[in-house]
C-alpha cells in the first residue's frame, strides 16, 4: 500500500466524525445546516490531512522505514 493512502483514509474518517459530531451536538436539523456541517467536516478533514502530512514529514515518520526528505 502506498504510504499516503492510510493518511487519506484517516482524513476521510476524521471528516465524517467531525460532521457527525456537528450534526449530533447542534439544535435544528435543516438542509442548510446539514450543508454547513458537511462543508465544515470536509474543510476540517482536509486541514487535518495537511497537518498530519506536514507533521510526518517534519518528524520523518513513514511506514516503509525510508527517510524521505521534505520538499
Amino acid at each position: 500500500m502506498i504510504p499516503k493512502v492510510p493518511l487519506e483514509y484517516a482524513s476521510v474518517a476524521f471528516a465524517v466524525m467531525w460532521g457527525g459530531w456537528m450534526f449530533w451536538s447542534s439544535g435544528p436539523h435543516d438542509i442548510a445546516n446539514f450543508v454547513i456541517w458537511m462543508s465544515s467536516g470536509a474543510v476540517a478533514g482536509y486541514l487535518w490531512y495537511l497537518g498530519m502530512r506536514w507533521w510526518s514529514r517534519r518528524t520523518k515518520v513513514s511506514r516503509d522505514g525510508v527517510d524521505h526528505p521534505a520538499p
